[in-house]
């Protein structure tokens, strides 16, 4: 079984110092509403689905503490990522219940099932898209450790390789806070799964000499046409995929389809802290009082897009509006 990046001990959320790894594992235990709404914002946890799983619980914290009212706990909680669009999917789930009175902490626990039954189905889908051989590029971390079990882009891999696949993953490092370096390698290390972490650059360079035979990513938000957002740097390997003729994947579970976004121009991106650029592990690594622009995403058109690998099966840019249609969206 994958690591797991969060669970409930209780009344409290425990989950992995993300910041900390590949070199200390550390758990965390939290019992006040505010340390998970830090954890979230400075990424002690990170990944959409585990950021929503973590706001359900964060809510349901909240609910047990007397200085809260369910609308101050979801304005908490939903102002520290505003493009991951599963943070809000998992605070509504337990701001209804919530509001009509219900336990909250089941309400929280089902919202939690359903993301790790959908990224467990996420692998069986996309296993059949990774035959023997196949070798496949990543971009930041869509592990366990971004979804609570199993992961998104990861979880048809590991399904692949369980099942015999002789798979090879080049892993984007994923400037400024290596994701790739440090957490999707570390996963894939655990698995046994082979690994070659690169630096971001030289992706374009592995792909136009027939060194990768695929490329699969998870999402922050999905709209509706299929223009989604991803960890920084998704963009680009997209367009240079399209260049190569190599099919590109997106794998999320539904929470992450946002049916109320019309296109990519109406995602919120978030821009985070310039030091996160300027330096790396408390050291410093430009000119002093050197400026920086730090976008934690990018936007990528749905035109690049091969297919969305999602818990029911392998949908296309061109089908998924009847998708959400049939669904009811988010």
């Amino acid at each position: 079984m994958p690591v797991r990046a969060l669970w409930r001990e209780g009344e409290r959320l425990a989950l992995i110092d993300q910041r900390l790894l590949p070199g200390r594992l550390k758990v965390l235990r939290l019992s006040r509403a505010a340390d998970v709404a830090m954890a979230i914002r400075n990424m002690t946890v990170r990944g959409a689905p585990a950021i929503g799983v973590a706001a359900a619980y964060g809510m349901a914290i909240a609910s047990k503490e007397k200085r809260y009212t369910v609308a101050r706990a979801a304005r908490l909680l939903g102002s520290t990522r505003p493009t991951a669009v599963d943070l809000f999917v998992g605070i509504e789930r337990v701001r209804k219940a919530w509001a009509q009175g219900e336990d909250t902490f089941p309400a929280a626990d089902r919202y939690r099932d359903e993301i790790v039954g959908e990224c467990r189905q996420i692998g069986e889908a996309g296993a059949k898209l990774f035959k023997s051989h196949s070798k496949v590029l990543t971009h930041c971390n869509a592990g366990a450790l971004a979804t609570v079990e199993w992961g998104t882009a990861l979880a048809p891999l590991r399904v692949a390789h369980d099942r015999g696949a002789e798979l090879f993953v080049w892993v984007d490092e994923t400037r400024p806070l290596l994701q790739g370096a440090r957490l999707t390698a570390w996963e894939l290390g655990r698995e046994r799964i082979p690994y070659a972490v690169i630096v971001d650059n030289a992706a374009g360079h592995f792909m136009a000499t027939g060194e990768v035979d695929s490329v699969i990513v998870g999402a922050d938000r999905i709209a509706r046409n299929g223009d989604f957002a991803n960890k920084i740097g998704t963009y680009e390997k997209a367009v240079v995929a399209k260049e190569n003729g190599i099919p590109f994947y997106v794998a999320a579970p539904w929470s992450t389809f946002d049916s109320r976004r019309p296109n990519g121009e109406a995602i919120p991106v978030e821009e985070r802290r310039p030091e996160e650029v300027l330096s790396y592990a408390a050291k410093v690594t430009a000119p002093k009082n050197g400026r920086a622009r730090n976008p934690a995403f990018d936007v990528t058109p749905n035109r690049f897009v091969t297919g969305f690998v999602t818990p029911d099966g392998v949908v296309t840019p061109r089908r998924l509006a009847k998708t959400f249609s049939a669904r009811g969206g988010n």
